[in-house]
């Protein structure tokens, strides 16, 4: 019975709002990302330096959404009007 809840939940999207507050979910999820791709391209690990790594790469990649997010905006009001 479990297994076929299961097997079914994949056949049926899941509806995730697309407001503000689910998207802040995003940022636990780059964060976890960014920590393990750190982790693995970094060949001494000490703390100091890797959590200066992760957070540079980390605001590198939510700039660049939002540089992308925001050009996308601008671009789609154009092509409306």
């Amino acid at each position: 019975m479990i297994l076929h809840e299961i097997i079914a939940s994949f056949t049926e999207p899941i509806n995730i709002p697309t407001d503000y507050k689910s998207m802040l979910w995003l940022f636990p999820l780059a964060v976890a990302g960014v920590i393990v791709y750190k982790a693995m391209k970094v060949s001494k690990i000490t703390p100091h330096i890797f959590l200066k790594e992760v957070a540079a790469l980390f605001l590198f990649l939510i700039g660049l959404l939002i540089i992308i997010t925001l050009a996308l905006l601008v671009l789609t009001t154009i092509l409306i009007q």
